[in-house]
């Protein structure tokens, strides 16, 4: 039984959620928790780009890079996500989310702080990639968070938020700042760099062990009514709230599902740009004859036009009932939306925490070729590069009129099933034990036969 179940049992009854009462409640979860989760992403995010900035700041020559080695130096973060996130995976089905996040926080904090004692290729290898490892987290935690506090409706603009670009400004401003360092100082500016992102990251992950709530039952800010009411809303989601018990039959299902593949190409393409523009821009911009203290300031429009149209894609996706495949294709350079669609179409914890980590490990791979495709030998051009770009892009748009069309395909079957059978009448019998479809039963997608895609 999901433990939201288990909470609804052992409180008492409240009247019913008036519309004032919601729109406090939503306004208590948006001040507070979304945030909380743009801070928490941001600052893994902004450890992660900061090798872009650091580029131009000397860490190539102080660390003796040569040809492709800078490239490799982008791609082996993602090769610790991939390696990271199964045993994380596995690990986010015991641990509360929110709290395990909070800790990797910290551990790809220390290892920001470390970068700076980089002498050579190899040391900043082992430390990119245990950083990796860790960070691989940040994805399936966050988008656990967030399915367990809001409708599928709701969904979009958070996620936009949560995993908005705000690093570019953030990495930009703090570049700018180191940019205006005396150069006699003892280090080198990049080696400030790490050192101010690195405090400031542990410094709040430290924060967010303590206060960052994994769902509303242990929401320090809600209060008990807020609770009960914040839960029984999200019975219309139909993909339950948490559940710590791992159910291999789940596993399988979240594997043997078309949709989970169909993601996790769509992942792939829409990052490979990701990864390349994350490692190169600062190289790219530099190349049209910039100062380092310009293109630091040069990298940051690119993060608040990023992060404006990916709140405002996702906000029509969540308006727009039933189009969200549509939007994502319009805004295929927008993967916000793409995730969305992962927490609105998959129920069970554990196919949920599978697909999530497939999901995450295709952003991976995208983000690891992607700086592949920027060749020492073609500077400034990177024909190779920009070609890579527009290719994945199509991609995108190709691989979500096909999720559409499942959908589409699947939510048809149900309704013509729907007029055949009747669905379960009560959610639990007088024992406690879960009947065939509540909202809090545990169940897939495939399981439900009342459960309807977002297309």
């Amino acid at each position: 039984m999901d433990q939201a179940a288990e909470y609804l049992s052992q409180v008492g009854e409240y009247p019913p959620m008036s519309p004032t009462q919601e729109k406090r409640l939503l306004r208590k979860m948006d001040w507070i928790l979304v945030p909380m989760l743009l801070t928490t992403a941001t600052l893994g995010a902004v450890d992660k780009v900061a090798i872009s900035t650091a580029a131009i700041y000397g860490l190539r020559d102080d660390l003796h890079l040569s040809g492709s080695q800078y490239s490799w130096a982008g791609s082996i973060l993602y090769f610790g996500c991939i390696v990271g996130m199964w045993p994380s995976s596995y690990v986010l089905q015991r641990v509360p989310s929110a709290k395990y996040l909070a800790c990797c926080s910290i551990g790809w904090s220390i290892l920001s702080l470390l970068i700076p004692a980089c002498r050579q290729f190899s040391d900043l290898m082992v430390l990119r990639f245990l950083m990796g490892c860790l960070e691989g987290i940040i994805v399936p935690s966050i988008s656990l968070v967030i399915a367990g506090f809001y409708k599928k409706s709701e969904q979009p603009p958070r996620n936009a938020i949560a995993f908005a670009a705000v690093s570019s400004v953030i990495n930009g401003f703090l570049s700018w700042a180191v940019g205006q360092i005396p150069s006699s100082t003892s280090l080198s500016k990049w080696q400030y760099l790490f050192l101010i992102t690195g405090s400031i990251s542990l410094a709040w992950s430290l924060v967010a062990v303590v206060y960052l709530p994994d769902t509303p039952m242990n929401a320090w800010f809600l209060s008990e009514q807020e609770k009960f009411y914040a839960i029984s809303r999200q019975a219309e989601n139909k993909t339950g709230i948490v559940n710590k018990t791992w159910k291999r039959q789940q596993a399988i299902e979240a594997v043997a599902d078309p949709k989970t593949w169909i993601i996790f190409l769509f992942n792939i393409a829409i990052n490979v740009p990701n990864g390349g523009l994350i490692t190169f821009s600062g190289i790219i911009i530099n190349n049209l004859g910039f100062s380092a203290v310009t293109t630091s300031l040069l990298n940051m429009p690119t993060g608040i036009m990023s992060t404006l149209s990916a709140f405002l894609f996702s906000w029509v996706a969540a308006k727009w009932t039933n189009r969200r495949c549509f939007v994502t294709i319009i805004a295929a350079c927008i993967p916000a939306v793409g995730i969305s669609l992962g927490q609105a179409n998959t129920a069970g914890h554990t196919k949920k925490n599978v697909q999530y980590s497939i999901m995450y490990i295709g952003y991976a791979v995208g983000n690891l070729i992607g700086p592949q495709t920027f060749r020492a030998n073609q500077a400034p051009e990177y024909t190779t590069g920009f070609a890579a770009m527009l290719v994945c892009y199509c991609l995108c748009i190709g691989l979500m009129v096909l999720y559409w069309a499942l959908a589409a395909v699947l939510n048809t079957r149900r309704e013509t099933l729907s007029t055949t059978t009747t669905a379960a009448a009560n959610y639990y019998s007088s024992d406690g034990d879960s009947l065939a479809e509540s909202p809090f039963a545990d169940m897939t997608d495939y399981e439900q036969r009342e459960f309807k895609y977002t297309t």
